[in-house]
């Protein structure tokens, strides 16, 4: 590539000079290429340790002038091709123009000139594309391509210099971290090593330290550990390595492949050596965790953030922290954790201004909300430049709605209703539902049952004063005035300061009035349903009705939820439940719905409306709980992972006690699924649910471990699983609520667990307390370190089952061992997800659905087949490989949807490498038969069929087929119908186990092959034999077993032409002769082309008579010989005599002389000795003439040689070895670059 000139002061150090002219010196790196002796050696170690300014080009060219001792370099290659075009357009367009110059200064400046034109030029060819990437950073990228075989689809995210461990020696040398793989180049004094990893197989990912390795990071995959260290900045590398794992385990769980997110801020100036997708997934790893903070809604994307303090008016303080702004939302974090969170959407903005400084509040900037609220934020380090963004997102506001689905509707005034004032209500209904008007639209539309507009509680509960509760009502009232205090102070709605006071507050359990308003509030869920107005309703409306296999487990799940409680033991509250699952499945297909979600939303609807409970359990499935829900559960298995490693942290003595019993696997599912709703009294886990919404999955994982704590002793007396059980479901089942103001619900669970003498009652409150008292040193940032290290071991183990399952699926008769199976089945996945990568045209590229069956969710296409086959397939036919590869694909591929899975794919390989000569060589007969040889491949070159008119007797012989074929299923019924009584169920049992055994083909079963088919497959055959050592041998047997043939056709012919039939009789539609190019006849084909001229193969490809497809003579039962073939015209008896004349035939070869059959000698398609039949074949193909399978089995097994040939056994196991090493050089473009970089 061209490169903008830089001075180089010793230019022939470590380079070698292979050519030069007076401006211009081309040059080659010492150690590249071949010799280059101990200087080349050292050379190559001191590129790779010190990554000099040369370190990507091998060859490079120079430009100098004759007195001066200066050099430019204005060019590189990585290959010398690529060198030598650069070097050929110069001397073409420059050296004469440099001729007529006489000052050597003007030369230099014009040659820089012409040049960084060049360069410019490019560069802008590159602008719409988006690429931001340095030099230095580009040059590494070529290198990664170059060195390990990467195709230009692949992006370099990184690189960095480190130790590799081989055994005890560590190699220095280069870490490349791609989007798809992990890659490590060294060469230490000739010695090379270079590594591969898919991120896709990665199994454990951690940074650590220890006597042997100084701090490290470890890369486990199934079957190798890897260590790297001395790296510049470990902390960095390591948390670009978790990213990328992360995404390549999102791909393994929805295949959702990485995409350059284009929406995100792009830096004025790009850093030096920092690639865009560097940036791009570090501002991701930004985006998510402040979405996670304040708990945004899932497209917010982060500004930027700036240090600065906050006034607290409730303590007259300046609270250090950070703001951060998106396009909809300014947020505040203090410094000290749980000081003060704020949310300030733009949509409540009223007034920005800047305050006047002052020592005491540097640069001060005053925030005023619609709800009377004024926030003063000071010490801001840019002001002016904070203020104008703020400006711009607030311009934006009325035009774009926020948080919208790209509907482009103008925002409605149900966005901008105002939030309420601080000071306490009256009652809070008008909070409950933030805009009315949407529920009379929704109770409009939807006209099954009336909508709950308010929670279900309120509802079927009564309106009983609180002075009738007694001391309950009265704990419940001073509730109320404590949060009724709080807003004073703190502010009440989204604006709201959250403090450590407001935690307190959650801990004291919230009142019921206020539960559905402050669950919206600390979820997130209330951004998004005020700046969704109408989407609820507008799904319920596209939902009902519709039939869907979410919408069957919804009905059969809609009278589990809550049973008890009086709310679902009608048609209001399960019709409400039956909308919000049925849109929510609507809205999100890939979840759909998932058993525990029906407990979840009934509780969610007994405190809010359906369109609160809807965002509500938004909220919850795709932000709170991520991947709870799916079809695998995946997110609950991650955090029964945590809670494990948890158990073992903590409670160290209990941790093996469960692990033996094998208790947590089957409590945890359980408890987070429901969030411990379906194993305690309902008044109890509401409480849990309030925290919950507050905190996150910290206090679920809080609340477990003390319950194990309070139940140690018992659990170590226990003897099994279900005794473990029975202990923790009693334990739950007195879990109780004493302040509860609800009527007490009968809990199922606590009357099946019963005992004789119930154990002591708990307290919730209690049980908060304690867990926060012995287990708070748990932090939100550490839970999601280790959900990442418990989501690669998850998905990995669930990718086992998966292969399991599959490998289970294929027939035992397949021929392959478990473990060859094993390793097919892991080729076939890398070649699926290469199309996730690189293929996003491939019909593979579409999106896998993880919730189809585990054999169909992997499957390849006709290319990525080819590949495999290429790699794979024991019969090598050199460059007509693929042409084989293409009628194996058509040939598995039986529903025509163009892509096999994996039993078909394995259904293939094994007819090539298992079973006995006759089994082999049926799979490559019925390569040559339809549907596997395609219409193209059966036309002529010339294509003149278009020559003869289309004959009428081809429809007739169509009709006579139909008709034969109903004739046949009258037999059938008049069969059915002789029997004098009805048959019984026994008799269906046995039709249908006979229907359900595999009907082995017999040789009866093949039909005939024409002419056209079976010069294809001799074709085939001469290409398989071009590598074998018995080579001469293998061409001189199928010379002699080919004419052999063709003369048995012949006289097979003379007994099917019969007096009074056509004598294109029994061959399907449009097989007139069909002339070739050349009026030559077919044997050329049957050539060996070792001795031949060596384009013969490609010419056979191409110039060879075709027939179209139907050409064959086959009859359409599958049933041995096919109606209306030439074979059926004889009897039995015939037949018989065929097969003896066949086999006559094959004993009187002996006589023949064989040296005329293995000299170049034309083999022709009729006897050899009839010069007029040789240029009948040569002008078209013998229609009537057909052979059998038995005949061409018959005549091969004469050949010792040939029979030796498809009896040797080949290991698959070397040549999967062979295809893994090279399983990354997927696309083509990777195969040009190869090729490029050799040459």
């Amino acid at each position: 590539m061209w490169l903008g000139p830089e001075e180089v002061l010793v230019a022939n150090a470590l380079w070698v000079t292979e050519r030069a002219n007076p401006f211009f010196v081309l040059q080659r790196r010492r150690g590249h290429g071949k010799g280059g002796g101990l200087t080349g050696l050292l050379v190559g170690t001191l590129d790779v340790v010190l990554d000099s300014s040369a370190r990507v080009a091998p060859y490079r060219i120079l430009h100098q002038t004759q007195d001066s001792q200066v050099y430019w370099t204005v060019a590189c290659g990585s290959s010398r091709k690529e060198i030598t075009k650069h070097w050929e357009w110069l001397e073409n367009n420059l050296l004469q123009t440099l001729s007529i110059f006489d000052n050597e200064e003007d030369i230099t400046t014009f040659v820089k000139g012409k040049i960084h034109g060049i360069i410019a030029e490019e560069n802008k060819n590159l602008q719409p594309q988006g690429d931001e990437d340095p030099g230095k950073f580009k040059e590494a990228e070529l290198k990664m391509r170059k060195q390990f075989g990467m195709p230009d689809g692949e992006k370099l995210v990184n690189y960095y210099s480190c130790s590799y461990w081989k055994g005890r020696v560590p190699r220095q040398g280069w870490l490349y971290l791609t989007v798809n793989h992990l890659c490590f180049y060294s060469f230490l004094l000739g010695k090379e090593v270079s590594l591969v990893v898919q991120w896709v197989d990665v199994t454990r990912l951690e940074k650590n330290a220890t006597l042997l390795f100084p701090e490290s990071i470890r890369v486990d995959t199934r079957d190798q550990e890897l260590f790297f260290s001395m790296f510049l900045n470990i902390g960095e590398t390591f948390k670009l390595m978790e990213q990328l794992a992360n995404l390549a385990m999102r791909q393994l769980l929805d295949s959702e492949g990485f995409l350059e997110d284009k929406a995100l801020p792009r830096p004025a100036r790009p850093h030096r050596n920092i690639s865009a997708l560097k940036r791009d997934l570090d501002a991701r790893a930004k985006n998510e965790c402040y979405r996670a903070t304040f708990r945004l809604p899932r497209d917010e994307r982060l500004d930027g953030h700036t240090g600065c303090t906050l006034w607290t008016p409730f303590n007259k303080l300046h609270i250090p922290g950070q703001m951060f702004i998106s396009s909809n939302y300014i947020c505040f974090a203090s410094k000290e954790e749980n000081a003060c969170h704020l949310i300030i959407p733009l949509r409540e903005v009223t007034i920005v201004e800047k305050a006047d400084s002052s020592s005491v509040l540097p640069s001060p900037l005053s925030i005023s909300t619609k709800s009377k609220m004024t926030f003063l934020f000071a010490n801001l380090k840019d002001r002016d430049f904070l203020v104008q963004r703020i400006s711009d997102f607030l311009q934006k506001m009325p035009s774009k709605q926020p948080g919208g689905h790209g509907r482009g509707r103008k925002a409605s005034t149900a966005d901008l209703a105002p939030e309420p004032s601080p000071a306490p209500p009256e009652t809070s209904d008008q909070l409950a539902s933030p805009t009315t008007p949407l529920g009379s639209r929704q109770s409009s539309s939807i006209q099954e049952a009336p909508t709950a507009s308010q929670g279900l509680l309120k509802l079927f509960q009564g309106n009983s004063p609180m002075e009738d509760l007694g001391a309950r009502g009265a704990k419940e009232k001073m509730k109320e005035e404590s949060w009724n205090i709080h807003f004073f102070e703190y502010g009440r709605g989204v604006c709201m300061y959250r403090t450590a006071k407001t935690r307190e507050l959650v801990l004291k359990g919230i009142p019921e009035s206020l539960r559905g308003e402050l669950w919206l509030l600390f979820s997130g869920a209330w951004n998004e349903m005020v700046t969704h107005p109408g989407y609820y309703a507008n799904l319920v409306e596209k939902s009902t009705g519709k039939y869907s296999l979410a919408t069957e487990e919804i009905e059969r799940d809609l009278h589990r939820s809550m049973p008890e409680h009086p709310a679902f033991q009608n048609e209001l509250g399960i019709a409400a439940l039956r909308r919000v699952l049925t849109a929510y499945a609507f809205r999100n297909p890939t979840i759909g719905y998932c058993q525990a979600m029906n407990i979840v939303t009934s509780v969610l609807l007994l405190y809010g409306n359906e369109e609160e409970a809807f965002w509500l359990l938004v909220a919850l499935c795709e932000r709170m709980l991520p991947d709870y829900y799916n079809t695998r559960v995946v997110g609950a298995l991650v955090d029964q992972g945590i809670f494990e490693e948890l158990t073992r942290d903590f409670l160290p003595q209990l941790s093996e006690k469960m692990q033996d019993l094998g208790v947590i696997s089957s409590i945890s599912l359980s408890w987070f699924l429901t969030l411990f709703l379906s194993v305690m009294p309902f008044e109890s886990s509401v409480v849990i649910v309030d925290c919950f919404f507050y905190e996150g999955i910290k206090v679920i994982l809080q609340v477990a471990l003390a319950i194990l704590d309070a139940n140690t002793e018992q659990l170590l007396g226990c003897s099994d699983e279900g005794e473990a059980m029975t202990v923790l479901g009693r334990y739950l089942d007195n879990v109780v609520n004493k302040q509860s103001v609800s009527p007490p619900i009968p809990h199922l669970h606590a009357l099946l667990t019963s005992g004789d003498d119930p154990p002591a009652e708990v307290d919730i409150f209690d049980l908060l307390k304690v867990s926060y008292e012995k287990f708070s040193s748990l932090r939100a940032e550490d839970i999601e370190q280790m959900r990442f290290k418990q989501r690669l071991k998850v998905i990995q183990s669930l990718e086992d089952t998966a292969k399991r399952s599959v490998v289970r699926a294929i027939p035992g008769d397949i021929g392959f061992s478990i473990e060859e199976l094993e390793d097919l089945y892991m080729v076939f996945k890398a070649k699926h997800l290469a199309s996730q990568y690189w293929g996003s045209g491939r019909p593979t590229a579409v999106r896998r659905d993880p919730s189809l069956p585990y054999l169909e969710q992997y499957r390849i296409d006709a290319g990525q087949f080819r590949e495999l086959f290429a790699s794979l397939t024991p019969w090598a036919c050199g460059t007509h490989t693929p042409v084989l590869a293409g009628r194996m694909f058509r040939l598995l591929d039986e529903n025509k949807d163009s892509l096999i899975n994996f039993k078909e794919f394995v259904t293939g390989m094994s007819g090539m490498y298992h079973g006995d000569l006759t089994e082999k060589l049926k799979a490559l007969y019925k390569l040559h038969l339809p549907p596997a040889l395609s219409p193209e491949e059966a036309e002529s070159a010339l294509e003149a069929t278009h020559y003869f008119t289309k004959d009428s007797s081809s429809e007739a012989l169509q009709q006579e087929e139909q008709e034969g074929s109903r004739n046949e299923d009258v037999q059938e019924k008049r069969g059915e119908e002789k029997g004098t009584s009805p048959p019984d169920y026994r008799h269906y049992l046995r039709m249908w186990a006979k229907e359900k055994e595999v009907q082995k083909e017999t040789i009866k079963d093949l039909p005939k092959m024409n002419q056209e088919q079976f010069i294809e497959l001799c074709k085939t055959l001469y290409n398989m034999f071009s590598e074998d050592p018995m080579e001469q041998d293998l061409y001189h047997a199928i010379a002699t077993v080919a004419s052999l043939l063709l003369r048995i056709g012949e006289v097979g012919k003379k007994f099917s032409a019969q007096p009074g039939r056509k004598p294109r009789d029994g061959v399907p539609e449009e097989d007139e002769p069909v002339a070739t190019e050349p009026p030559q006849d077919p044997a050329p084909e049957l050539q060996p082309p070792a001795a031949g001229d060596p384009q013969a193969k490609a010419r056979g490809d191409t110039h060879l008579g075709k027939a179209p497809q139907e050409s064959q003579v086959v009859g359409e039962g599958g049933s041995g010989e096919g109606r209306g073939s030439p074979s059926q015209l004889l009897s039995d008896d015939e037949t018989k005599d065929d097969m003896s004349m066949s086999s006559y035939s094959v004993v009187s070869t002996g006589s023949l002389p064989c040296e005329d059959l293995a000299d170049d000698t034309v083999l022709v398609g009729g006897e050899a000795r009839s010069p007029p039949a040789t240029a009948r074949c040569g002008g078209a193909v013998d229609t009537d003439w057909c052979i059998s399978f038995e005949q061409i089995l018959a005549s091969i097994l004469t050949e010792s040689v040939l029979v030796n040939f498809f009896e040797k056994r080949v290991d698959i196991g070397l040549k999967i070895k062979e295809q893994k090493k090279v399983e990354r050089q997927f696309s083509t473009s990777s195969d040009l670059e190869q090729s490029g970089v050799s040459g």
